[in-house]
Parts: C-alpha cells; structure tokens; sequence
C-alpha cells in the first residue's frame, strides 16, 4: 500500500470531530473527507425544504465552502452532519429571501396532489414523495426543525418570521404527513386501528 492509499483509509476510518481538526490546521484532504461523507444528507435536506436537484446541488457547495471558511467555529458538541445542515439551511433561506420568494404569514394554497406509488419496492412509504403533499411553507419548516436541525425558535430567527407562525406551519406539517404516513386502517392521530 502506498502513502496515498495508506492516508485516504486512515481519513476514512477517523471520526468527523479527529477530521475537523485536521481540517482547521490546514488538511484540505480531511475536510474532503467530510464532504464525502456528509455532501448526500445536505443535498437531500436541500431537496426536502424544495429546492430542486441542481440548486440543492449549488447550495450543498455553498455550504460546505463556508463549513471549511469557518470550520474553527465547530466545537463537537453537536454533530459535523447536523452543523453543516444548519449552514446549508441558512444559505437556502437566504437564497429565498434574494429570489423574494419566501411569505411564510401569508396563507399559501393547498398543493395540487402529486399522483404516483409513494411506496419503495420494500413497501415502505417515500418521505420526499410524502413532503411533495405539503405546502411550501409547511415543507421548509418542517425540514428546517426536523432535518435541519433547528429548534423553532432558530427556524422562526433564520425565517424572519414569527415563532408562532413556524409553530404552525409545522404542527400543520406534520399532521399531514403522519395522515399520509400512517398505514391503512389507523387512525394516525390516535394511534389506533379503525374497525371497518
């Protein structure tokens, strides 16, 4: 094994935390480490808040530019996946604000209803297909809390718009996708099955 192969497996066997600190001491391979390992989740929480396949992809590289600008401010004491998340999230948010895309107060309507087999060959139920069922501003509250990993005030921060209004949107969110996720014959917000 040569020296090369002989860093890339140590790389790949170091935790995220030994390779951000590689990283803020100048070790460009580690935080390419950490791209590959985390560049797949940050693009599907991308996709879940809305943003379509490119732009997550665009976003995603934003992202992870400024998670290595800043790498000094992450400390470990949450994980690197869900710190990059949150940064992806903001730049996502922004990037709504610039295209003057984002009223979250103001009512949107109901979305059309996607057709197609939401379930996967396992017969499971597709959460991307299910989170297509709700409105825009329910989807990017609900991803930002739940896939982002911010608390509702932070979302409520990031949004520039009022924690009851997040609140809301994800309660609303939520609800629906435990309808839509719920298997056939329960009732999803009881828990319990419906005799027919």
């Amino acid at each position: 094994m040569n020296a090369a192969d002989k860093g890339a497996t140590l790389l790949a066997a170091a935790h995220d935390i030994e390779l951000a600190a590689l990283a803020r001491s100048g070790g460009r391979a580690a935080f390419g480490e950490l791209v590959r390992r985390h560049g797949s989740a940050v693009r599907a929480l991308l996709r879940r808040m809305g943003a379509d396949p490119s732009l997550a992809d665009d976003v995603a590289q934003d992202a992870f530019l400024t998670a290595f600008e800043q790498i000094a401010d992450f400390r470990g004491e949450g994980t690197f996946q869900a710190w990059v998340k949150r940064i992806a999230a903001r730049h996502y948010i922004r990037r709504w604000r610039l295209d003057g895309r984002l009223d979250l107060v103001a009512e949107a309507p109901e979305p059309q209803p996607v057709f197609g087999d939401e379930t996967t060959a396992a017969g499971r139920i597709d959460l991307d297909e299910a989170l297509k069922h709700l409105s825009p501003a329910e989807r990017l509250c609900v991803s930002l809390c739940y896939g982002g990993g911010l608390s509702h005030a932070e979302a409520a921060d990031a949004l520039n718009t009022p924690l009851g209004t997040v609140k809301s949107h994800v309660k609303r969110g939520l609800d629906k996708l435990r309808d839509r996720l719920a298997p056939e014959g329960t009732d999803a917000r009881a828990g319990r099955q419906v005799l027919g």
